[in-house]
């Protein structure tokens, strides 16, 4: 297959990009905004006109949650006008398109692990456009899948992982929330998911929607800890509520993905977050 893969300076195409070589069966079009511009219909067309394409993984969004509350115009043109305007060329170009959206679009009220079909209500206007993205989606492209994933790091790009392992050789002590439930994805399992999977896409029809985390469940808190304890640096976490650490997105409380049916449709088994994380941080 001829894959396209947008945004791949990104966190996951990155490791979608550092994974390709594995998969020599495939021909990779790494692309990012100095290459193909996503929110310019006349560049998308042009693209997709003189290049060989039969999937497309879509790894661009502007995925800074705070920054959307103020920079509306900037979320919407990347999240939802540019999915709209891929939508569109991939249903022209008889390409197969995969989208990549979040845990956002759940309102975060929920006591048992998200499923695909459960009722979507975002809480941020970052959730709201990649709620809208799908929508684009699912009402212009006619073959495709959209993966929901949360909590995304990985050895490249800024993470919450990063994030940690700085200030905790900076400072003595850190607060970190407790009270927000949900589980860690290391991208570059999420990519090996979706290379995986590349070989069922062509025989699926429409479009279908997967939740997609590793296995496990854990707090921001959890998470940390195990970040340092890992790396073995000497750092107090301490606990703290939500409403101590005031930000201007809000964040689902609980945000926990089954993910009973990609694990079933892809057949696949996905690594607990621990594991995953032990695999991340040797490459840090």
């Amino acid at each position: 297959m001829h894959i396209l893969v947008t945004g791949s300076k990104g966190q996951l195409g990155s490791e979608i990009a550092e994974l390709a070589t594995r998969y020599t069966h495939h021909n990779f079009i790494l692309t990012d905004i100095d290459e193909l511009d996503i929110s310019n219909e006349e560049a998308l067309n042009t693209f997709f006109d003189n290049t060989a394409i039969d999937v497309l993984i879509n790894c661009a969004a502007y995925t800074a949650v705070d920054r959307c509350e103020t920079e509306k115009e900037l979320a919407r043109k990347i999240n939802v006008l540019a999915v709209k305007l891929l939508a569109k060329v991939c249903t022209k170009h008889s390409v197969a398109m995969i989208q990549i959206s979040s845990d956002y679009v759940y309102d975060g009220n929920n006591h048992i692990p998200y499923k695909e079909i459960d009722f979507t209500n975002p809480q941020s206007y970052y959730g709201e456009t990649k709620l809208e993205g799908e929508e684009m989606m699912e009402e212009f492209c006619s073959h495709g899948i959209i993966i929901r994933t949360s909590w995304l790091y990985s050895s490249f790009g800024n993470n919450f992982v990063k994030t940690i392992l700085k200030y905790a050789q900076e400072r003595e002590e850190m607060n970190i929330v407790y009270d927000q439930i949900g589980t860690p994805t290391y991208a570059a399992d999420l990519a090996t998911t979706i290379l995986d999977g590349l070989d069922k896409l062509p025989f699926m029809k429409g479009i279908h929607t997967f939740n997609f985390s590793n296995e496990g469940v854990c707090s921001w808190y959890d998470f940390a800890q195990e970040i340092i304890r890992l790396k073995n640096i000497k750092c107090s976490i301490k606990p703290i509520e939500t409403f101590e650490y005031p930000l201007p997105a809000k964040r689902p409380a609980y945000s926990v993905l089954n993910k009973a049916k990609i694990k079933n449709e892809l057949e696949i088994d996905i690594p607990y977050w621990k594991d995953s994380l032990e695999r991340c941080l040797l490459k840090l």
